[in-house]
């Protein structure tokens, strides 16, 4: 190996340790017990034993940070159950592993998606992130309700008005509503899924 590929190699996962630490420091602070005050640029950075310029190089703002760290908590859970719920063969089976894959998703970063999602009515770069990946999960449903056989009617609002409940029904907020000591994910994925059957026939 020439030296200077070795070098480039060492600097690059250099670079992916680092931002590996700065992410793992946001997470941390996102579940303080004091809350989103905890959660600065300049925190991050104490706690990831970093320079606040490296977070800034990095992830370029506080909404570019949370946007990554939205992304690396979903990679580790969502990315790899969804593809696997909609190859199931059958529709219906298709959609109940779907809502519980979002469910367990809630539940694992439930306190960090809480303030990530406090965060949003002060940042509008941070509203627009969200907004996209509420648009992703609003076609996952075009998608399920295509397979079960919902009609897509000239009557167009109809099909947009199921569309818009089942977004609220399989929303953080609805699923940090109803999560209680004794009420834990498998059994908010039992309830919702019987509260969107009406909605997924034809």
């Amino acid at each position: 190996m020439a030296p200077r590929s070795y070098r480039s190699e060492r600097r690059q996962a250099a670079a992916e340790e680092t931002r590996a630490r700065i992410l793992q420091a946001a997470r941390a602070l996102l579940a303080d017990p004091q809350g989103i005050a905890a959660f600065t640029i300049d925190a991050v950075a104490r706690k990831a034993e970093v320079a606040r310029m490296t977070v800034y190089y990095q992830f370029q703002s506080k909404p570019g940070l949370l946007e990554a760290l939205f992304d690396d908590m979903a990679e580790s859970t969502l990315a790899k159950r969804l593809p696997l719920a909609f190859m199931q063969p059958d529709a219906r089976s298709a959609m109940q592993a779907f809502v519980r894959a979002f469910c367990d998703f809630y539940d694992t970063y439930r306190i960090e998606l809480r303030r990530v999602r406090a965060l949003k009515d002060l940042d509008p770069e941070l509203i627009t992130s969200l907004s996209a990946r509420d648009e992703r999960r609003r076609h996952g449903w075009q998608v399920l309700l295509r397979r079960l056989g919902v009609p897509e009617t000239s009557e167009g609002p109809f099909l947009d008005e199921r569309l818009d409940l089942l977004l609220v029904l399989t929303s953080f907020e609805t699923f940090d509503d109803l999560r209680t000591e004794e009420r834990g994910a498998e059994a908010i994925a039992t309830l919702l899924l019987r509260m969107i059957e009406p909605l997924t026939t034809g």
